[in-house]
């Protein structure tokens, strides 16, 4: 924590504050209007032989929120230290608003960052904390007095003003290190998991006050976390990396329906699996021969198939249960996918419940289900015997 804190106090000297109210803090407009806020270019950084982030270019718009989403390793964290400032590219450029920051001191660059355990000041109040950075950096005390009154309130912390970290709630320490984070009113702020230490319930009632705490602001925001859901709740836009990599950007919706791999498609969500061989291509549809469901026709894709060796995939919201199955796909086709087998597990969930059906092939499906009534008539018991059924349109053809 000491070296965290180190670096906030690193970062809030040299930064020129200016006193304007917090609701006219929008990003700076753009020297060239298709430019965006932020543009990565072949950014790489090694460690020693490894080699933590390799090449990544990405682009960042004003006002967006973004995430960086992938397992520990990946390199998420050593890019969002890049853009921070405590990391130096070893290729590559980083421009902010048109200029080049990659060799830019951190408290000279017009970024900030909130760390992942808040690194707050133990013998400072509330107050005191907020306001660090402003003194740092020069600015009037009645500005100060002003800044830190926006600030408590935004992130409603009213009457709390003169508590110490260690007299706060975790979500309270929270919002103490974003209040302090946003108080200088950077172009962008990065996140670094900012809300892994807290509970489920309340990570999820703060990633909606975060998300509409950003849409006021108008701020660029960038999160680093390893959770897909969160990263799907949050972001406009996520890019998911692995190996150093940059693999998809894209949509939440985008990425859950329409993964470029294997890889993806399981780390986004569950997802059932089918590996096979590409047999026939007709009417806009490919049929997959595999070997743990046999045949299973999938609508032809956007972007050609090339390879015959290829993975099938359904997201288990898709594939319905009933005792006999449908006979078709109500567009003359006939082409619905039938794969008989016994229920092996119920799990009610609230809102679901997600059954795993045993194929005769010995392979197991998921299938989650809508709980639309109070009392389902239609729930499906442990051992029946069930047909698990999908449509073309429901699968996908991964060829990684």
């Amino acid at each position: 924590m000491a070296e965290e804190v180190s670096k906030e106090v690193a970062a809030s000297k040299s930064v020129k504050v200016e006193p304007r109210a917090l609701s006219a803090a929008k990003p700076e407009p753009l020297q060239q209007a298709n430019m965006p806020l932020l543009r990565i270019e072949g950014v790489a950084k090694k460690f020693g032989s490894f080699r933590a982030v390799d090449r990544v270019s990405l682009d960042v718009a004003a006002g967006e929120f973004f995430a960086l989403l992938g397992p520990s390793g990946c390199g998420k964290t050593t890019l969002l230290r890049m853009l921070a400032g405590f990391e130096t590219p070893d290729e590559g450029r980083i421009l902010l608003d048109g200029k080049d920051i990659a060799q830019v001191l951190p408290h000279e660059r017009p970024v900030n960052m909130m760390f992942q355990n808040y690194a707050l000041f133990p013998h400072l109040n509330v107050r005191d904390n907020i306001a660090f950075g402003l003194r740092r950096a020069g600015m009037a005390k009645a500005e100060i007095d002003t800044r830190v009154a926006e600030m408590v309130a935004l992130v409603k912390l009213d009457g709390l003003e003169k508590r110490k970290p260690d007299q706060l709630s975790g979500g309270q320490r929270q919002r103490v290190a974003l209040a302090r984070s946003l108080a200088r009113r950077p172009q962008v702020l990065l996140l670094d998991e900012p809300l892994a230490a807290l509970d489920k319930k309340l990570r999820g009632s703060t990633q909606l006050e975060l998300m509409e705490l950003q849409r006021r602001l108008g701020m660029t925001f960038i999160i680093v976390t390893h959770d897909q859901e969160e990263a799907m709740t949050v972001a406009s836009r996520i890019g998911v990396m692995d190996a150093g990599r940059l693999d998809q950007v894209a949509t939440p919706r985008e990425l859950y329906e329409a993964p470029l791999s294997r890889w993806i498609a399981e780390f986004i969500g569950e997802v059932n699996l089918f590996d096979g061989q590409v047999e026939t291509r007709e009417h806009n549809r490919i049929v997959v021969s595999t070997r743990d469901a046999g045949a299973i026709t999938v609508a032809e894709p956007r972007n050609p198939v090339t390879k015959t060796t290829v993975s099938v995939a359904i997201r288990p919201e898709k594939v319905k249960l009933s005792r006999r199955g449908p006979v078709s796909d109500g567009a003359g086709g006939g082409a619905i996918n039938r794969l008989e087998g016994v229920v092996t597990d119920v799990s009610y969930l609230g809102g679901l419940t997600v059954y795993k059906v045993r194929l005769d092939s010995g392979a197991v499906v998921r299938s989650s289900i809508a709980n639309t009534a109070r009392i389902d008539i239609d729930a499906y018991s442990l051992s029946q015997r069930v047909v698990a059924w999908f449509t073309p349109d429901d699968c996908l053809v991964l060829e990684q």
